[in-house]
Order: structure tokens, then C-alpha cells, then sequence
């Protein structure tokens, strides 16, 4: 599991650096670039909840090998040269409703597999080794557009697929579906997403939790929609989009260290709330230092450690993936990780859309800072719920018969 995650993760990101530079010297047009790279992200926000339900309801092993396998014919066909824009968005489009059910389906089978602090440890490692993934995809990506083309860029990612799911076949232990194994009841694929979404409505905890999640989520990471026109008006080339995307996981990959290393575990959800206030003003400052010294080197370069130090406040990740994990019973996890995932997945489309209309009429510099200053505003009714239910346990979740939070 760990090895495909990184795999994937990786392939995921090259393949994004490479449409995204793709359709953006196409067009010229920051908001189709934003555009390619919200619809990867939009597809859980149509249909996460739903597709996320198939890995509570079918065996989870099954739903990986699957997924991975389609999405690697997918994409070998994207990589074909001189394939249509809107054709190519459309199978994009459909690469991304993979998503739901295998992220679904491997996050809550990490959590069937390990318990206590040792689900708390993987966890961390998972989010540290997806930033990592994000770093060697994003500088990958612009490496081989500068270097090759995007169809290669795109080939590479097919291939990080077959070997996902060749790997995930012969090394993964099968295991029964999760409802079937708890001994309930299966019914409709809509009475059991309804189930799940109920099953979060009812716990302030988890609302709380997914609150911060998605609201932090959504303006931390608006401006990667406009990367390329962002680096454009620094005066930067293809390359330097993959540098200035690698920029904030890279934060997160150090900041997840000292959170998963250095912290006591009793400690670790006490620095959310300081650390989402740091991940979003770095964004404030690094995008004001763009706009207005304009084109250059040093301008380019302070934005990225800009972006670095909002990385290393973005390690708030950790302790909240935990801490939902903890309040949500096995049989429910596929479904609540839909739900959570959907909701981030959304916010980031839609952030990235919502930049790039911006960045129609202002310069990238200023939708940058704008992002971070409306997200630390946005997000403070969030963290207040949030530090209302961190110091008690969820009575709902309780009487569902999960672990108290």
C-alpha cells in the first residue's frame, strides 16, 4: 500500500505540471490553465460521496487493482499527441472519478490494518510521503516538459499505474467487504452514501474537523491554479512551475517530521490552530512581494520560501487526519473519507477556478495575496468550532458505537 500510494501520488502530480503547461501555451489563458488543474480535483466534488460508498461495500483490495487499472488505459490515451483539448479535459474528468473510491478504499484499509499510535505514526509517513511524492512529481513534470513534451509526461504517469496495480495484485492480502464482514445489511449504493453522510451530520467533532480541513485547504492551495501564469509574470520558465509547485510540500514533508517525531502525541492537535494561521500567512506575504516588485529572480525566489514556510504550517494535516480517524468506526470509514475527501478535493477545484477568473483581471501576484488574506478570515468560525470539540468527546460519535474522539 505504502509503495503504490507513492507511486500514483507521484505520476499524479508530473501529470498535472505537464497539462497544465500544456493548455496554458495553447491558449494563453490563466483561467483554462486553472481550469485543467481544478478538473482533477472537481470530480470528487460530483461524485466522491457516492463512488467513496463502493469501498465500504465491496472488498477494498479489489476496488484499488480496479481503479489503478483504469486509470492507466486512461491515460495512455491522453498521452496520444494532438489529442483535442476538450477531449483531453473530458478523459481527465474521467481519470478523476477514479479517485473517490481508491482513496476511499486505501485510507480506511490503513486504518483496518494498524491501530493506536501505530495508525498515528503510518499516518504521518503517508502525509510526509505525499509531499514528497508532490516535490519529485511537481519537479519531474517540468523537467520533462522543458526537457521533452507532455505526452511523455503523461506516458510516465500510465506507467506509474500498471505498476500500481501489477504491485497491488500480487502483494496485497484480500480481505471481505467491510459491511459484509461487520454482518450488516447492504443496501442501495444511495441508502448506504445517505448512511454515511448522516453519520457526519450528527458528530460536531467531525464537522468541526472537515470545517477546518476543507476552509484552510481551499485558499492555501487557490493559487497553484495559476502557477503558470504566475511564473510567466515573474519573468520564469517551464521549469520553474514544477519548482514553485514543490515549494509547499516540501514544507509539509519537514513539517510532518517534527510533528510525527517531536511532538508528543497529547500535544500534537494543540498546535492546529497556530499552525493553520501560519500556512496561510506566508501566502499573504509571499503573493504582495510578487505583485509588486514584479518580474526578476529574487522576487521569484522569496515567493517560493514563501510558500515553504506556509508548507511547514500546513503540517496541521497530521494531527487532524488522526483525530478524525478516531471518531469514525471501521465500517463507516470508507464512506466518511469520501465525504472529507470530496470536500477537500472540491474546495481546491474550485479555489484553483476561482483564482484563475481572478487572475483574469489582476495580476497573479495580488490573487495570491488575496488567498491568504481572505483565507485567514474565512477560517476562523472553523478553528472556534474546532477548539470547542478538541477537548471533549462527541456524544454522537459515541453512540454510534465508535471510539470517542
Amino acid at each position: 500500500m505504502f509503495g503504490t500510494f507513492l507511486l500514483s501520488a507521484a505520476g499524479d502530480e508530473l501529470a498535472r505540471v505537464a497539462l497544465t503547461v500544456l493548455v496554458y501555451d495553447r491558449t494563453s489563458s490563466p483561467l483554462l490553465a486553472a481550469l485543467t488543474f481544478a478538473i482533477s480535483h472537481l470530480p470528487w466534488l460530483v461524485g466522491g460521496p457516492l463512488l467513496s460508498t463502493l469501498a465500504d461495500r465491496l472488498p477494498r483490495h479489489r476496488v484499488l487493482i480496479a481503479t489503478d487499472a483504469a486509470r492507466a488505459g486512461l491515460v495512455a490515451i491522453m498521452a496520444i499527441p494532438g489529442t483535442p483539448l476538450p477531449v483531453l479535459l473530458a478523459l481527465l474528468f474521467v481519470v478523476g472519478m477514479c479517485a473517490p473510491p481508491f482513496e476511499s478504499a486505501r485510507s480506511a484499509l490503513m486504518a483496518d490494518v494498524l491501530d493506536g499510535d501505530r495508525y498515528a505514526v503510518a499516518t504521518s509517513l503517508t502525509g510526509i510521503t505525499l509531499q514528497l511524492a508532490q516535490v519529485a512529481g511537481f519537479l519531474a513534470g517540468g523537467a520533462l516538459v522543458a526537457v521533452l513534451n507532455p505526452s511523455a509526461a503523461l506516458l510516465v504517469d500510465a506507467a506509474t499505474f500498471v505498476v500500481s496495480a501489477i504491485w497491488l495484485w500480487a502483494r496485497l492480502q484480500p480481505r471481505p467487504a467491510p459491511i459484509a464482514e461487520g454482518g450488516g445489511h447492504r443496501g442501495s449504493l444511495w441508502r448506504d452514501t445517505a448512511l454515511g453522510l448522516r453519520f457526519i451530520r450528527r458528530s460536531p467533532r467531525l464537522l468541526a474537523i472537515v470545517g477546518v480541513l476543507w476552509v484552510t485547504t481551499g485558499f492555501v492551495y487557490a493559487s497553484e491554479g495559476i502557477a503558470a501564469p504566475l511564473v510567466d509574470s515573474l519573468g520564469q520558465g517551464a521549469t520553474a512551475v514544477g519548482v514553485l509547485l514543490a515549494a509547499n510540500p516540501l514544507g509539509v514533508t519537514i513539517g510532518g517530521l517534527v510533528i510525527a517525531r517531536l511532538v508528543p502525541p497529547a500535544r500534537r492537535e494543540r498546535l492546529v490552530v497556530p499552525l493553520v494561521v501560519l500556512s496561510l500567512i506566508p501566502v499573504l506575504v509571499g503573493g504582495l512581494v510578487a505583485a509588486v516588485t514584479g518580474p526578476g529572480a529574487l522576487p521569484f525566489w522569496v515567493l517560493v520560501g514563501m510558500l515553504f514556510l506556509s508548507g511547514l504550517g500546513a503540517a496541521w494535516s497530521i494531527p487532524l487526519n488522526v483525530a478524525f480517524v478516531q471518531a469514525v468506526p471501521s465500517a463507516y470509514r470508507g464512506r466518511a473519507f469520501g465525504v472529507a475527501a470530496s470536500g477537500l478535493a472540491g474546495v481546491q477545484g474550485l479555489g484553483a477556478l476561482a483564482a484563475g477568473l481572478a487572475a483574469e483581471g489582476l495580476s497573479p501576484g495580488y490573487v495570491v495575496a488575496l488567498s491568504g488574506g481572505l483565507g485567514m478570515i474565512a477560517v476562523a468560525p472553523a478553528l472556534s468550532a474546532y477548539r470547542r470539540t478538541r477537548t471533549g468527546t462527541d456524544a454522537t460519535v459515541g453512540s454510534e458505537g465508535g471510539s470517542g474522539a
